[in-house]
């Protein structure tokens, strides 16, 4: 077997342009000779239990500082035997022994063998996102019994009954099935088992060893690594059918990079509390493990008249200290948050709260005003003794305390785009809240910003961790130099800003499948296994106050993204890797047990419901068995139609909602009488009306959203509707006749030649026909529902 150093080593002046994170030599040419008479790396032999570094020419030396697979080859250079035969990249950095002065050396490419032979004839690795990183086949399958048993090692029981109870729950939610059960003690055929005592002691804290055989049995060193074999279990058996086969091997499966994250500014636009509790399980499905939530934002002046008293701003939680702080328009409680923390807590998720200072400010400056900078704006503040009056006490409301409200190891500060002609106040400012902050037990993130506010005032670096989002504003190699640890967070590659024409509106995951990993930051790239690179994050910014983004349409933007990301962040880029194959598989993977936000519906083909009302029990005719749930002061006519009689007047179904494509078919022949806002169809999220609001025309409402086609539905005869959706808006037919596409509107303002996009999508309510107030008053008849959109 060979090994060999990694790249050319005579190309390194291009790669020291590249890849630079060590502090570096004013003579670097002499570095590049050095690096390039490195000795070739020696073959690692089978059973090895330790590296041995290439030979240094003399007067250097090579000193290990990290790798990419810890739980393979570890900053010392143990080796712990993979299962099959695994890649290692190596990150040393050459240092002159004369006055130890450094320079990175490229990555150094080794393989580990394995403890199995990579071509056996066992079952090939199960498909799941992230991939298995070492995964061993055996032959036959593990079957899930109806009355399987998940048994925690009574030692650990402490630790594991909470992964347990989770995993009980999720495993019911996904089969349907309320069997199984939770014991202490030892596994027998067809349980899934769990202890804290594996005799790998490598794997770190949230990789696992998993057995499929006769039973499952799963060894992880910390309660992390034993919660995402669940993940990794459901996934398997979501993609079967019947949730039952699972193919029998052995996986040693461990995350690439620490964090693995998603930033979502809920400053700019309200999200549910429901939404966040969701989007902890669904992160967690993909083992992502880092949301950061942006509490507090604003608008762009220019989109309210130049005003900054009308323009738009938020802050979203509760505060006591200053009660004007907190959004009336959307909020979350103290106990509201700290329960989100522990439930995600639960699900191996850390919360990240960011309050954003000293830009991105308005809510603070307008709850009190003598904190407003009059130079640059009221979104900055003044960096005044007001200002740091305010914002400590903000800070120490939910950090104070044996119980704070912020529950985690880490807190976001915010502190980017500040004015740059006052550098000086603003890294004050910066280097208080760091030390402020970490007064409380806490770390600190911040977000990059030290290039662009250059300046002599140090800001505390040690143990702080940034966000390093645009190397204008902070050069990755500096900050590495300065001593900050970094999240790549590249706001070119990992930035949605929904339908703003700018930055992204949906990822190109094609391109970060193939070419991206954390290790990359803008046009920077670091060695593989540098430690200061703690991992990735993606990020959802609401720029556009008002213009009818919905969560269902952030959502549709996310998904595909925390897919590929949570692949980038887990394994990077592997010989493996094959984007094909990962978009195949990706379709069979959903949201996680109990969770369709996105609302997929399926069926035996595209049409997923169709009641016709030719008996007084309406039954679904599409094959799928949805049929109507109840009925409330309604009755089939002798002509075989529904009618509803207005007020409370309605039916249910199964369905609460048809996402992205879609089209929903129905004849409807309303009375004379209908009043204003009377409710075609309704769900939680959304109603579609016959009389939209004051303008007498078919519309629908969704998250406080008003929107109507330019349509009245003639009173007392029949009309043939077709409402058809996708990502981009909505579609109304009349008879077979496009009546109009509520698309591709902008709104504009009269003081700027700026516009921004007008979203007005729907995703379909189907959970009520009629309505238990308003409903709407007539007959309806023939109704169908495709999970494609029709032309």
């Amino acid at each position: 077997m060979k090994y060999i150093i990694s790249s050319v080593l005579a190309a390194t002046a291009f790669l020291h342009a590249q890849h630079l994170s060590a502090q570096q030599s004013a003579d670097s040419v002499a570095f590049a000779k050095a690096i390039a008479a490195i000795a070739p790396m020696p073959a690692i032999k089978k059973d090895a239990q330790q590296i041995t570094p290439p030979t240094a020419p003399p007067g250097y030396k090579l000193l290990l500082r990290g790798t990419d697979r810890l739980p393979v080859i570890d900053r010392e250079g143990h080796i712990s035997t993979p299962l099959t035969d695994a890649a290692v990249s190596l990150y040393f950095v050459l240092q002159r022994t004369q006055d130890s002065a450094v320079m990175d050396v490229p990555n150094i490419n080794v393989t580990v063998p394995g403890k199995y032979a990579m071509n056996n004839a066992g079952n090939p690795a199960p498909f799941v996102i992230p991939a298995l990183r070492e995964w061993y086949g055996e032959k036959g399958n593990f079957m899930l019994p109806d009355k399987a048993g998940i048994v925690i090692d009574p030692v650990y029981a402490l630790q594991l009954l909470p992964i347990a109870t989770t995993f009980l729950h999720d495993l019911r939610t996904l089969t349907g099935k309320n069997n199984y059960t939770i014991r202490k003690g030892k596994p027998a055929k067809g349980d899934i088992y769990f202890t804290l005592q594996p005799t790998d002691k490598s794997l770190g804290e949230e990789g696992y060893l998993m057995k499929i055989g006769g039973y499952i049995n799963i060894d992880a060193i910390q309660p992390r690594g034993a919660f995402w074999a669940t993940r990794t279990i459901l996934q398997i058996l979501e993609q079967d059918k019947q949730h039952q086969t699972i193919p029998q091997g052995i996986t040693r499966d461990y995350p690439k990079y620490a964090v693995r994250g998603f930033v979502l500014d809920v400053g700019r636009k309200f999200f549910t509390l429901e939404f966040l509790r969701h989007y902890v399980k669904f992160m967690s499905y993909y083992k992502m493990n880092d949301f950061h939530i942006h509490l507090n934002d604003n608008g762009f002046e220019k989109f309210f008249g130049n005003n900054w008293d009308s323009t738009y701003s938020a802050f979203r939680l509760e505060n006591d200290t200053y009660p004007g702080l907190t959004a009336k328009d959307g909020s979350y409680t103290k106990k509201e948050f700290i329960a989100l923390q522990q439930l995600a807590g639960n699900y191996a998720v850390t919360i990240i709260p960011e309050i954003d200072i000293p830009a991105h400010s308005l809510a603070f400056t307008k709850a009190v005003p003598q904190t407003a900078s009059l130079k640059y704006g009221r979104d900055h503040l003044n960096l005044d003794s007001a200002s740091y009056a305010m914002v400590d006490n903000v800070f120490k409301e939910y950090l104070q305390g044996p119980d704070p409200v912020f529950k985690g190891d880490e807190v976001h500060i915010g502190t980017d785009e500040y004015a740059k002609k006052e550098s000086e106040k603003f890294r004050t400012f910066a280097d208080h809240y760091i030390r402020y902050v970490e007064s409380f037990g806490k770390k600190v993130r911040m977000w990059g910003s030290l290039t662009h506010a250059q300046g002599k005032t140090p800001v505390k670096s040690a143990g702080v961790t940034m966000n390093a989002w645009y190397n204008g504003y902070a050069d990755p190699k500096e900050m590495m130099r300065l001593g900050y640890d970094l999240i790549s967070t590249p706001d070119g590659e990992l930035y949605i800003v929904p339908a703003a024409g700018y930055y992204w509106d949906y990822l190109d995951t094609d391109n970060l499948y193939q070419k991206w990993e954390p290790n990359m930051i803008g046009n920077v790239v670091f060695p593989m296994g540098h430690p200061q690179i703690r991992g990735g994050s993606f990020a959802v910014w609401n720029d556009h106050v008002g213009n009818g983004i919905t969560e269902k349409d952030v959502h549709d933007r996310v998904f595909p993204a925390m897919q590929t990301l949570a692949e980038k962040m887990w394994n990077g880029h592997t010989a493996q890797s094959d984007y094909f194959r990962f978009l195949k598989g990706s379709e069979n993977i959903g949201e996680g047990p109990g969770l369709n936000m996105r609302a997929k519906v399926t069926g035996t083909d595209s049409v997923v419901l169709a009641y016709d009302f030719s008996a007084e029990k309406i039954t679904d005719k599409s094959g799928n068995k949805r049929n109507v749930q109840r009925e409330e002061n309604v009755r089939i006519t002798a002509a075989k139609t529904l009618q509803l009689k207005g007020n409370n007047s309605f039916i249910t179904t199964p369905l609460t909602e048809i996402g992205y494509n879609y089209t929903v078919q129905f004849d409807i022949k309303p009375a004379a009488d209908n009043k204003p806002n009377a409710v075609i169809f309704s769900s939680p999220n959304a109603t579609v009306t016959l009389l939209q609001q004051q303008t007498g025309k078919l519309g629908f409402t969704r998250e406080a959203y008003h929107y109507h086609f330019n349509y009245v539905v003639p009173a007392e005869t029949w009309t043939h509707i077709a409402i058809t959706g996708n990502n981009l808006g909505t579609a109304l037919y009349v008879n077979g006749k496009l009546i109009e596409r509520l698309q591709g509107t902008k709104i504009s303002f009269p003081n700027t030649k700026d516009s921004i996009a007008k979203i007005q999508t729907l995703v379909f309510p189907l959970q009520i026909i009629g309505d238990q107030e308003n409903g709407f008053k007539g007959e309806i008849d023939n109704l169908k529902v495709w999970n494609v959109e029709m032309k």
